[in-house]
């Protein structure tokens, strides 16, 4: 992972509401394997994060200035070091208005992945520690508590400079139920919501089961492509990156790697190509199974609740909108 700019500036700001003091450094980090490190820790938080939101940035304006700062430095106006510079001065005026807000060590680093430039942007604390010193002693100690994160942004720089289309170069960690300690820190990125992952997440899991059943799947059959869907979304929400439709109908089904994309497109279920992942939806996609004296039952874990419901105190399941096949079955044996 490639580092080619990353610099560290610090605000101190009390939550008592007075003003901050910013520390500015005036040049960049050196290369060094505890920056590495340090960047490499901060992306597998970062991508652990669950509640993040992924949009694009407002059209630049004196209010949202960071893109156009962006910008200039990229197109080689500024230097890295006075673009972070603009940029966490513009941080601080936005943390000194907010009163719910406390300083910290402001992280910037443009680097690259794979052939992606990313710029990350994180506002780190640390916590107390102790440590045992050369000579034995035990000391207090502070490190970085990349576990703490929660305010931090990724702009995915080459998507945003290459696709114009886009709505989901940029993501950040939203604040849990709308906390507004967290709206200064939006908008000092000055970006907004495009793509709905939760949403998008429920949609493909909705395709997916509609594909199996038009597809009449055994259980066994069904069972593995959904261990299948929901560990390469997994996996890419690890990784920070899209699910990505094409790829993902092609380990579905190595003998028709088009069919689960061709249903998606024939159904018109309004999808992006490329999206990024929910965690906490796909954690509700599970399947439930049951076999005992000729009876078979299996069922999605997100059902439960809606089509399902179980009364634990008869030991009966509800079902409800029972399948078409299934329907037709029961409406012969009884003809």
């Amino acid at each position: 992972m490639p580092i080619r700019h990353c610099i560290v500036h610090l605000i101190d700001k009390k939550p008592d509401g007075s003003p901050s003091t910013l520390h500015a450094r005036d040049s960049e980090l050196a290369e060094s394997t505890a920056i590495e490190n340090l960047l490499a820790d901060l992306n597998d938080s970062y991508n652990a994060k669950q509640g993040k939101a992924w949009g694009l940035f407002h059209e630049e304006s004196g209010a949202f200035p960071f893109s156009g700062w962006l910008k200039e430095y990229l197109d080689q106006g500024l230097d890295f070091t006075a673009f972070s510079r603009r940029a966490v001065e513009h941080l601080q005026k936005l943390m000194d208005e907010s009163n719910l807000s406390v300083g910290g060590h402001v992280l910037m680093a443009h680097y690259q992945q794979g052939m992606t430039d990313y710029l990350a942007v994180a506002l780190l604390h640390h916590s107390e520690g102790v440590a045992v010193s050369d000579s034995l002693e035990v000391t207090p100690a502070k490190h970085l508590d990349l576990g703490q994160l929660h305010l931090a942004a990724r702009i995915n720089i080459s998507e945003w400079q290459n696709n114009k289309q886009s709505k989901q170069y940029v993501s950040f960690i939203k604040g849990k139920n709308g906390k507004k300690v967290s709206e200064y820190f939006r908008d000092f990125i000055g970006c907004q919501e495009g793509v709905d992952a939760p949403s998008e997440t429920r949609t493909l899991l909705k395709a997916f089961s509609d594909f199996v059943e038009s597809e009449d799947m055994a259980e066994e059959q069904a069972r593995a492509k959904t261990e299948t869907l929901v560990d390469y979304a997994t996996s890419q929400a690890k990784l920070g990156e899209p699910i990505t439709l094409d790829e993902l109908s092609g380990l579905i089904d190595e003998e028709r790697p088009r069919a689960f994309f061709e249903h998606i497109r024939n159904k018109d279920y309004g999808m992006a190509p490329e999206f990024p992942a929910d965690k906490r939806t796909l954690n509700q996609f599970r399947r439930f199974t049951g076999r005992a004296e000729g009876l078979s039952i299996s069922f999605e874990a997100h059902l439960l609740g809606s089509k399902i419901e179980y009364d634990e105190a008869r030991d009966m399941l509800i079902i409800r909108q029972l399948p078409t096949q299934l329907k037709d079955q029961l409406k012969r044996r009884q003809d």
